[in-house]
Parts: structure tokens; sequence; C-alpha cells
């Protein structure tokens, strides 16, 4: 998509999308713009409404706004405009930018437009949203310096886009080989580098609770490591670390799901986030060091499968105790927990996944449960979320839950094996392979990462965490 600003619509043909904060409904007075009159009676800037004016060789769509608008709300707005008004869009579309509009606002807009043109149609013979038109070309009207935040709000949305892509397309297609393929692909591209560990290095590094995870799979696990390094790293250049569970298809294992295992192609949403973060990150050129780890693997059901019963060992020694073979998010997520920390020894550490059913059972789908140890953390991820509507809460992590990890034949077991305080259990697991790290997070991304909106018939990715693990490096 190309971008230029204009100070005017002289001589403009194509489609002109005019903002408008609402105004009183019984006003005498219409909305105007450049010669072009709407009644209030019919449109008067209520939040989530819109009109649509053809005069001038232009159609005129005046977008409500309401009094106040957040983030995300304005985010949602655009991307409705431009998924359902399409028909409406020519190559050439003008955006005029309330004067009033803040450079998050204009960014929270173009971004929003320019995620309209995600179709989840993967594999249909459709025809492409203009925006995806190589002679199309966004015109911006404002009286001020923009072109940042535009730059920028393009840049979400393509790590976006990206991320909704990765987590949509079916598991047939996205295996394991197929996410470190795509990892390389990016880190070529946007300035990163990229280490895979295959099954015979996973072996040899002593990764043995994600390779059980895997073993049941003819599809190859791959342990991708990624790392950033900003142009001008010195000793003061913070450095974070993330985690991502990469489970492109989970079938529970031998404990073999019962339902939902239709949805269950977004199990891999924590690594998607993870990996487009990283895109976005470099994309960025954020001055802080990054290095992230998706463990991805296929938990299948097959005569190799790992068992409950079975003991395993992680990479750092532990011994595990399977109690049910479908909590293999922690297990993954354990060994790349313990292998970042051991190798790279972040300052920061954020692991991010769809870990239990749990979490959405406390939230919905209003937001991701937060664990942490650091208060520091805990109020600096709220603050990044909050400020662009991804959010999250704290939940505890209370050693009087250490107790339902405790196994009588193994270091710790990977489930209580009870249906109570599942997501707090889940995380208490995944502290023991943080070594007592003063700065970590784990967000279960579980109730909304993958759900039903607007944008399609049937449940969908979101890109949930992409925007926030930025935007808390960012902030740092």
């Amino acid at each position: 998509m190309q971008t230029t600003t204009i100070k005017n619509l002289n001589n403009f043909t194509g489609t002109v999308l005019i903002p408008v904060f609402e105004t009183y409904s019984k006003s005498l007075v219409p909305i105007e713009f450049q010669g072009v009159s709407v009644a209030s009676k019919v449109f008067y800037g209520k939040k989530d409404t819109h009109y649509m004016i053809e005069k001038y060789d232009c159609v005129h769509i005046f977008i409500g706004l309401g009094k106040e608008i957040d983030y995300k709300s304005l985010k949602t707005i655009f991307r409705r405009i431009s998924a359902q008004q399409k028909e409406s869009f020519g190559t050439n579309v003008a955006l005029v930018l309330p004067e009033q509009f803040s450079s998050e606002q204009v960014e929270a807009a173009i971004s929003g437009l320019y995620l309209g043109s995600y179709d989840l149609g993967h594999f249909k013979k459709i025809e492409k949203h203009p925006f995806l038109n190589e002679n199309f070309e966004l015109a911006l009207i404002s009286k001020k310096d923009i072109s940042n935040t535009i730059s920028k709000a393009i840049k979400i949305a393509n790590a976006q886009l990206e991320t909704l892509r990765l987590v949509d397309l079916p598991p047939n297609t996205v295996t394991p080989k197929y996410l470190s393929n795509w990892a390389n692909q990016s880190g070529e591209k946007y300035g990163f580098t990229v280490e895979t560990l295959g099954f015979e290095a996973c072996k040899k590094a002593g990764l043995g609770a994600f390779l059980a995870v895997g073993k049941g799979s003819e599809n190859e696990p791959q342990f991708v490591i990624m790392n950033y390094v900003p142009k001008n790293v010195n000793t003061k250049t913070k450095h974070v670390g993330l985690v991502g569970k990469g489970i492109t298809y989970d079938t529970g294992g031998l404990n073999i799901k019962t339902s939902a295992m239709l949805d269950m192609k977004c199990d891999m949403a924590g690594g998607a986030a993870v990996f487009g973060a990283m895109q976005l990150v470099a994309d960025l050129n954020l001055p802080v060091k990054v290095t992230a780890i998706v463990p991805c693997a296929e938990n299948a059901v097959d005569a190799k499968s790992f068992v409950a019963s079975d003991v395993i060992h992680s990479y750092n020694g532990t011994s595990i105790e399977i109690i049910d073979t479908d909590a293999e998010g922690r297990l993954v997520l354990a060994d790349g927990l313990s292998y970042l920390i051991k190798n790279f020894k972040p300052e920061y550490i954020i692991d991010i996944a769809t870990l239990t059913g749990s979490a959405m059972g406390t939230f919905g789908h209003e937001c991701a449960a937060l664990f942490t140890n650091n208060e520091l953390v805990s109020k600096k991820l709220q603050e990044s979320g909050d400020a662009i509507g991804e959010r999250l809460w704290p939940l505890p992590l209370w050693d009087c839950y250490k107790s339902d990890i405790e196994s009588e034949i193994a270091d710790v077991k990977n489930y209580s094996g009870k249906p109570l305080a599942g997501a707090i259990t889940a995380a208490k697991f995944l502290e023991y392979f943080t070594d007592n790290h003063k700065a970590w997070a784990h967000l279960d991304i579980a109730g909304v990462a993958f759900g039903n909106d607007e944008f399609a018939k049937s449940k969908h990715a979101t890109a949930y965490g992409v925007h926030l693990l930025t935007k808390f490096i960012e902030n740092l």
C-alpha cells in the first residue's frame, strides 16, 4: 500500500473517508465537508455508524466515532469500513485526519484500514482487496507531519496480518517445518538471525520435554531460536527474552480431546505472536535486544506417542511425571524457558501461550491471564495492553498451589489431576523452570487468540500479543 500526504482534495476523484465525532442528534446544523452536507437527523457521528454520499465524482463515507474513542475501538471501526465497504474503494482513497487526532489515533486508523484487507479465504478463488493492488494509493489529508506514524502503523498491520495467516492456515500447511522456514525468511527480510534445531540436534541438546510432545507426529519438531540485535547495542541495552508455544495441532495426544478439536490449529497462536513481534521489533529498529524461542511440534496420536504415567526429563534435568498428554504446552515451554535462561540470560522474560481452558473460563474472551513475580513487569504489561486494547489481568502465583505439581515418582508432574485452578497450576509448573528469574511473566491467551467477531463467519485468529509484546519492549 502506497501512502501520500496532501493538504486538500482539489481535483481528487475516488473514495473519501471522513471521521466524525458525535454531535447533537437534533441539531439543526448539518455536518458539512467541502460542499457535501449531511443532516444531523440522518447522521451525527454516533459510534459504529457510517453514511455514504456520491458527489463530485467521489464516494464520501462519513464514519461515526462517538463522543470519545479508544485505540482498539478506532482500529476496529476503520477495519470494518475497509472490510465491509471495499466495493466502494477503487485505487484511490483519501482519509481525512481530524486535527484533534493524536499520533496514536492516526496509527490505529491506518493500521485498522490495512487490517481490513485480510480475508479468511486463503484457498478460494477470490478477488483481492483493493488495498492489495500494487497501484493502490492512500492519500492522507492532514495539517501535521504524520509520515513516521503512517510508516509505523503499516508495519504494525503487516506483522499482525502475517500472524493472522499463520494461525488461520490449516495444520497440514502450517507444520513445524513451515514455521521454521517462515522464521528464516522473515529473519532475512527484517534483520534478525535464526537458528533451528531439528530432531537430532534437540536430542543431542537434551530437550527431552519438547521431544516427548512431538514423538507421535510424522512432522519433525523444530526448536526455533531468533536473535535481534539493535545497531547501536551497548552495555546499557535492555535484553528481552520471549518464548511462544508453537503446537501446530493439538489432538490432546493419547489423552485425546473430546471437544474443540476443530479449533486446535490455533494452539500455536502464542508462537505466532512471538514470530509477529520479532518481525515488528526488527522492522521498527527498536533499541532493545530480543531473543525469542518458539518450540514447534505437533501433538499427535500414534504408537510412538508419549503416554500418561511416563517419566521424562527436561532440558534442565528435571524429571517430569506425565499425568495428562493434553497438558503438553507447558512441557515445550518448560524446555524453551530453560534453554533461554541458560544460554542467553535475558533481563526480562515473557512466555505466551494458548495454555489452558481455565484462563478462558475465568476471563472469557475479554483479556488474557497474567502471571508474574515482578510488580514492575506486571504494571508495564498492563499499561501496554490497556493502551492498545490487548488487555491482561493478574492471577496469583502463591506457593500454596505448589502442591498441585508435586509428584511422588518425579520432581514434578505436568497436571494436578483436578479440575480446579488450571491456569494457576500451569503457571506454577512453568515457574519451576525459570530458575527463580526476577523478571518473568507468563501470558495465558487461550481466550483471546482465536474466536468469533464480525470479520468472518467462523472462528479465526486475532493476532493478540504481537502489538502487546512490541509495545512492552518499546516502552522499556
